[in-house]
Formats: C-alpha cells, structure tokens, sequence
C-alpha cells in the first residue's frame, strides 16, 4: 500500500518570489552605491570617448578578430619572437642576481668611461696602450671577457656534438 501523506508543501507564489527578489537586490544597490555610481561614471567616460564602441565592434567581429589573431602568431618572425622571448626568460631565470648585477655595473661603467674619451678625442699612442694592458683594471676585465669566451666556446662545441 501507498504510504500517506503527512505533509503539505506550500507552492510558492511568483509574485510573492518576485517581490522578495526585488527587495534583495534593492538592498543590494543601497548597500553598494558608491561602487555602483563609479561604474556608472567610468562607462560614461569609455562611452564619451568612444571605447565602448570599439569594444562591441570587435565582440561582433570575435571570429575575423581571432583568425587575423592566428595568422600574425603563425607567421615564422612572430613563433622566433616568442621562442626569443621564453629563452631571454629562461636565460635571466639562470643568472644569480650578484652576477648580473656586477656585469651591468661593469658595463654602465665601461660605456661612461668609452663616451668620456670619445668626447674629450684624445689619441693614445701605441706605447700608451701596451701600457694600459697592464694595469690591473685591465688585465680583471680581459680575463673576465677570457673566461666568458671559454664558456661559450665550451656550450658552442657541447651543442654541435650534441647535434652531430
């Protein structure tokens, strides 16, 4: 046998759900006017300078939009700049930022010091500059600029055996 009914569930009234939406989302608006009146002062001013426009025009042209989107990625210079991009990345990621540090101070010093004697235009004699491979600033420097093309050296040969 079926079981009885116990229970009677109220249907609710669309009128009645209507009006307590209402009030929830008028308490809602007293509760944010201000966020409320900026939003509407910041789409007046995207309206006043036509960017609304631009917007619903390129919504309405989402698919040619994309497609032109697509070519421009697929053409070979943009793929070697984004390629470029993830290397330049991952190449600062390496870098301890101590060392990098000291190389751009070296090098901001190294650019002061070459526009300084291209302004004052002295020449140097060779005698001068067999003299100035001696000091100690420049014998720091072309050890360094030595170690750095021994390693490239070492990743230049590793790279062709391995693609060998």
């Amino acid at each position: 046998m079926a079981k009885a009914i116990t229970q009677i569930r109220e249907v609710p009234k669309p009128e009645i759900e209507q009006e307590q939406a209402m009030t929830e989302i008028m308490s809602e608006i007293v509760a944010n006017k201000d966020v409320i009146l900026k939003t509407i002062r910041i789409m007046k001013g995207l309206e006043e300078t036509k960017v609304l426009d631009a917007v619903e025009s390129m919504i309405d042209q989402r698919t040619e939009i994309g497609a032109i989107a697509i070519q421009q990625v697929n053409q070979p210079a943009i793929r070697n700049v984004i390629k470029n991009a993830m290397n330049t990345f991952s190449f600062l990621g390496e870098l301890q930022p101590g060392q990098l540090s000291d190389v751009l101070d070296g090098l901001s010093h190294g650019f002061e010091r070459m526009a300084e004697s291209g302004q004052e235009g002295k020449k140097q004699s060779l005698w001068q500059l067999r003299k100035r491979l001696w000091s100690r600033e420049m014998r720091a420097a072309m050890t360094s600029m030595m170690n750095f093309m021994d390693g490239l050296g070492e990743v230049f040969l590793r790279n062709r055996r391995e693609n060998s």
